[in-house]
C-alpha cells in the first residue's frame, strides 16, 4: 500500500469568533422570519392596500434567510464581505416591510429593527451598534416624513413615531454599552494572557515589566507596590510612574499598618482615600461591604498624594504587603475582580524571585560542601600521607642518609603535584571551571595517574579495572567517581592498612557501579550492611556515604578481618538530566 502525502493548502475549517456570530445572526434571521411568517398567517395584515407585496416578500425572505443559514453553518472556508452584505440587505428589507404595511408609526416590523441592531452588536461591537442605529433612525425618520409630509396619511400618528424613535436610541445606547463592555473585557483577557510567562531575574526589571502591565490593566497613572520581605528587616516601596520607576527601603514601622484593621486582609478601592469619612467598598467574606472611615496610613497618603485608589493584598509564603492601583476615577467593583488576578500575578513573580534567591543561595552552600569535601578527600589526604612520609624519612636521617633522600625527593614531587591540585580547587571557584575528564579516556587516564600516586604515596598496590561499560558513563559524574574512588582508597590504606587495593568500575541498567576492595582489616564490625543500615547506624565513612547521598545513589559496605569492600551505585539517568 503507497500512502500519498498531500503536502498542498489545508481546507479552511477555523471556528473564529466571526464565524459564530454569523451563525447565531443567521439562525435568529431564520427563527424570526419563519415567527413572522406564522403570525402572519394566523392573523393576516391590516389593511390590505400591499398585503400581496407584503406576503410575496416574506416568503422570499424566509427562503432568503434559510439559504443564509445553510451557507453559514456548512461553507467551510471564510466569507469575510458576508456579513456586512446581508446587514444592509435586512436593513433595506426591514424598511421596505415597514412601508408596505402600516408605516413607521404602527407597523409590527418595527421590531426588526431591534434585530438589527443587537446583530450588529454581535458583528462588529459597539461600533456596529452605532452605525446600526444611525442607518435605522435614518430610515425609520425618512420613513416618517414622507408619510407625514408626502402621503399625508391620516392614520400617522406622531405621538407613537416619537417614542418608537427615542425607543430605537435608547436600544442603541444600551446594546453598545454591552458590545463596549464585551470589548473591554476581551481586551483585558487579552493583556492577561499576553502577560509574559518569562519572569527576569533581576528583581528591577521583573517589577518595571509587571507594574507597567498593571497599570495598562487597570488603566490607572501610577503603580505603588509596597512589601515586605520576610528574609529583609525592611519595608520596599516600588512608584511606577508613566514608564517611571522609583524605589525606597524604609523602616517597616513608619507605615504601620499600611491600611486600616478592618481593611487588613480586603481588597478595596474608594475614590476619596484622603478624606477621615471616606466611603470604601471592599470584599469580604460574604461579598461586597461598605465601610467608612480612613483607609491608608495617614503618612502613606500625605506622601504620595493619594486620592482615588484601587488597594489590593500581596500574600505568599515569603512576601507580604499591598498594591496601590491610584488616580483613576471612576472605579467599579468589576476592578476588584481584576486587581485580584494583576495582584496574585504580581505576588507570584515576588515569589519567583524570593525562591530563586533562595536557590541560588542554597546552590552556593551545596558548592562550598563540595568543595570542602574535596579538599578533604584531596589535598588533605595527600597531606597527611606526605606527615608520614617526613616521619619515616625523619628517622631514615641518620642510619640511611640516601635512603633519606630519595625519599625527601619523592616528598617534594608529591608536593608540587599537590600544587597543581590546589589550583584545580581555586579554578573551580571560577565560574567556567572545567577541571574535571571531559571523557571516558580522560577517566581512565586519570584514575590510572590516581593509582600510581596513591601507591607512592602510601606503599600500596592499586589496581584500577574499568570495565567497558554497555552506555555512556554522563561527563557530570566523572569527577565525583574520581573522588569517590579517591577517598575509598585512601580510607583503606589510612584507616584499614591496607597493601592492596582493587577498584572496578561497570555500567549497566541504568546504573554506574563502582567496587573497592581491599585486603586490610576491615571495619569494627563483621558482615554486609546496606545504605539504610549504615546511615542509621551511623557506621562506614561518613563522608563516602554523604556523597552518594548527594548523588542520589547508595552505598553497601561489607566487612571482614581480611578485608573490606565498598559498592557505590550512582544513577546514569540523574546525572545526565
Amino acid at each position: 500500500m503507497n500512502d500519498v502525502l498531500n503536502t498542498g493548502p489545508l481546507p479552511a475549517v477555523a471556528y473564529t469568533s466571526r464565524d459564530r456570530a454569523e451563525r447565531v445572526v443567521a439562525t435568529s434571521r431564520l427563527v424570526l422570519a419563519a415567527a413572522t411568517v406564522f403570525a402572519i398567517w394566523l392573523d393576516p395584515l391590516q389593511p390590505a392596500k400591499y398585503a400581496e407585496l407584503t406576503y410575496g416578500l416574506m416568503i422570499v425572505y424566509v427562503a432568503y434567510a434559510a439559504a443564509l443559514a445553510v451557507v453559514v453553518w456548512r461553507w467551510r472556508r471564510p466569507l469575510p464581505r458576508l456579513g456586512l452584505v446581508t446587514h444592509v440587505a435586512d436593513l433595506v428589507l426591514f424598511s421596505l416591510f415597514m412601508y408596505t404595511t402600516e408605516g413607521p408609526g404602527s407597523s409590527p416590523f418595527f421590531s426588526y429593527f431591534a434585530f438589527a441592531l443587537v446583530a450588529g452588536a454581535v458583528r462588529w461591537g459597539w461600533r456596529g451598534a452605532m452605525w446600526t442605529a444611525v442607518a435605522a433612525l435614518t430610515a425609520f425618520n425618512v420613513l416618517g416624513l414622507y408619510a407625514a409630509d408626502v402621503l399625508r396619511d391620516p392614520s400617522f400618528e406622531l405621538n407613537r413615531f416619537i417614542i418608537r424613535s427615542v425607543y430605537l436610541a435608547v436600544l442603541a445606547v444600551l446594546v453598545g454599552y454591552l458590545g463596549a463592555h464585551e470589548a473591554r473585557l476581551r481586551g483585558e483577557l487579552a493583556s492577561l494572557a499576553a502577560w509574559s510567562g518569562d519572569v527576569p531575574a533581576d528583581l528591577d526589571a521583573l517589577l518595571r515589566e509587571d507594574l507597567e502591565v498593571a497599570a495598562r490593566l487597570l488603566r490607572v497613572p501610577r503603580v505603588l507596590l509596597i512589601w515586605e520581605d520576610a528574609d529583609e528587616p525592611w519595608l520596599r516601596l516600588v512608584l511606577w510612574h508613566r514608564g517611571r520607576l522609583e524605589s525606597w527601603h524604609e523602616p517597616p514601622e513608619r507605615y504601620q499598618p499600611l491600611v486600616a484593621e478592618p481593611l487588613g486582609d480586603a481588597a478595596f478601592l474608594t475614590p476619596t482615600a484622603d478624606e477621615p469619612g471616606a466611603q470604601v467598598t471592599y470584599a469580604g467574606a460574604s461579598g461586597l461591604r461598605t465601610w467608612s472611615g480612613a483607609p491608608l496610613h495617614e503618612a502613606l497618603h500625605v506622601r504620595f498624594a493619594i486620592g482615588a485608589v484601587l488597594s489590593l493584598p500581596v500574600r505568599t509564603e515569603y512576601v507580604g504587603g499591598r498594591l496601590f492601583a491610584l488616580d483613576r476615577r471612576p472605579m467599579t467593583t468589576d476592578d476588584l475582580v481584576l486587581g485580584g488576578i494583576v495582584a496574585r500575578r504580581v505576588a507570584a513573580s515576588l515569589d519567583h524571585v524570593h525562591l530563586a534567591r533562595q536557590l541560588s543561595e542554597a546552590a552556593a552552600t551545596e558548592e562550598r560542601v563540595r568543595l570542602s569535601r574535596d579538599l578533604h578527600d584531596g589535598v588533605l589526604q595527600w597531606l597527611t600521607g606526605a606527615a608520614l612520609q617526613l616521619q619515616a624519612v625523619e628517622q631514615l636521617l641518620d642510619r640511611e642518609p640516601r635512603s633519606a633522600r630519595r625519599a625527601l625527593d619523592e616528598v617534594r614531587r608529591l608536593i608540587a603535584e599537590e600544587q597543581r591540585d590546589l589550583r584545580f580547587y581555586i579554578e573551580d571557584l571560577k565560574p567556567t571551571a572545567l577541571d574535571a575528564p571531559k571523557d571516558r579516556g580522560d577517566l581512565d587516564v586519570a584514575l590510572g595517574d590516581l593509582g600510581r600516586r596513591l601507591g607512592r604515596v602510601w606503599g600500596m598496590r592499586v589496581v584500577v579495572d574499568a570495565v567497558q561499560p554497555s552506555g555512556a558513563v554522563p561527563p557530570a559524574l566523572f569527577r565525583d567517581v574520581y573522588r569517590l574512588i579517591q577517598e575509598a582508597s585512601v580510607n583503606a590504606a589510612r584507616h584499614g592498612r591496607a597493601s592492596e587495593v582493587r577498584v572496578t568500575l561497570l555500567a549497566r541498567d541504568g546504573w554506574l557501579e563502582i567496587a573497592v576492595a581491599d585486603d586490610g582489616c576491615g571495619f569494627p564490625f563483621q558482615g554486609r550492611l546496606d545504605h539504610d543500615a549504615l546511615t542509621s547506624r551511623r557506621l562506614g565513612p561518613r563522608t563516602l556515604r554523604e556523597r552518594v547521598t548527594a548523588l542520589v545513589g547508595t552505598l553497601a559496605l561489607e566487612s571482614a578481618a581480611s578485608g573490606a569492600r565498598l559498592e557505590m551505585r550512582l544513577p546514569l539517568a540523574a546525572a545526565a538530566a
